[in-house]
């Protein structure tokens, strides 16, 4: 990774086109001066389906100009913007800029749209269809491509129109969940376990908790051996919102069900990440999709036709 984050390729891009300008140029001042020897008749000698013959015209003033003003507007063009490798032009003009710019003229357009929703609070919100309208716009753009469009997840994300929150349900917890986004680990815990058939007893007694198909033999050896998940999950397996520690004691599976799936997880552990949303969206979106997502488990909301 250290070869693209050097200045090698900045210089290598910034060379390699200004090269490219300047062999324009020379290929423009060597053909100028080439001379081809005519024929009496003012053709290069080529001919072509027996009667075609080139004549040897030289090429117009103006298209030559043109030429070379195409030359001289690249290069003042690669002055005042980007394009020479990390030289950002005198301009300054970036993409990121000129998106900023473009969102900050949209936010402040729709500020009067969401003003009459801020003094609101977001359990409020979720029985004004208005809000709930602009939320699920929101939701849609932001949160459906991991969610779902009916919000209800998938394997590795999380369901949110079901009572399971990992984190907290209430609208304080949700909002801080949206604007700063949550990083959970779940570390390797195969070798605090013990042995691969530890792992196993320890994945029948998980399953029991829920109260889900397993081995009652080795749930019963495993109960002991939880010990070293019980930190985190604690001791009824009920988990712990504080740190965002999964109920293990429902029926509810983020990453797969089953005596393989929890084994995966127990021997080479899980890491997930949920985005902050803070530097996307204004407060006052962060603020109206809160009511959206708080109703969603809270306020059945009509289902569409």
């Amino acid at each position: 990774m250290s070869d693209f984050t050097g200045n090698f390729w900045s210089v290598y891009v910034a060379a390699l086109t200004l090269g490219g300008i300047l062999a324009c140029l020379l290929l423009i001042w060597v053909t100028a001066r080439k001379k081809i020897v005519s024929a009496s008749d003012n053709t290069t000698g080529h001919v072509w389906d027996e009667d075609l013959r080139e004549m040897n015209n030289p090429m117009p003033r103006w298209w030559v100009w043109l030429f070379i003003a195409t030359i001289v507007f690249s290069l003042l063009y690669l002055v005042a913007y980007p394009g020479l490798g990390a030289y950002r032009g005198e301009l300054g003009w970036s993409t990121q800029g000129e998106y900023d710019s473009e969102m900050e003229k949209a936010n402040l357009e729709l500020a009067p749209l969401y003003a009459q929703f801020t003094a609101r609070k977001p359990e409020e919100l979720a029985d004004d269809a208005v809000a709930m309208g602009v939320g699920e716009r929101l939701f849609m753009n932001n949160c459906a491509q991991c969610h779902g469009s009916d919000a209800r997840g998938s394997k590795g994300f999380p369901n949110l129109t079901d009572a399971d929150w990992m984190h907290g349900g209430s609208a304080d917890k949700i909002k801080e969940t949206i604007t700063a986004g949550r990083h959970g680990v779940m570390p390797p815990m195969a070798a605090t376990v013990g042995t691969p058939d530890d792992v196993k007893n320890v994945a029948n007694y998980v399953l029991s908790l829920s109260g889900g198909p397993h081995d009652s033999v080795r749930s019963q050896l495993g109960k002991s051996q939880f010990t070293a998940c019980a930190a985190c999950h604690g001791v009824d397996g009920k988990g712990n919102q504080a740190i965002g520690a999964p109920n293990l004691a429902d029926q509810t599976w983020l990453h797969g069900w089953g005596e393989e799936a929890i084994v995966a997880i127990v021997d080479k552990g899980k890491t997930s990440d949920m985005p902050g949303q803070a530097g996307k969206l204004t407060e006052a979106q962060i603020h109206v999709l809160t009511g959206y997502v708080w109703g969603l488990s809270n306020k059945a909301l009509p289902v569409k036709p």
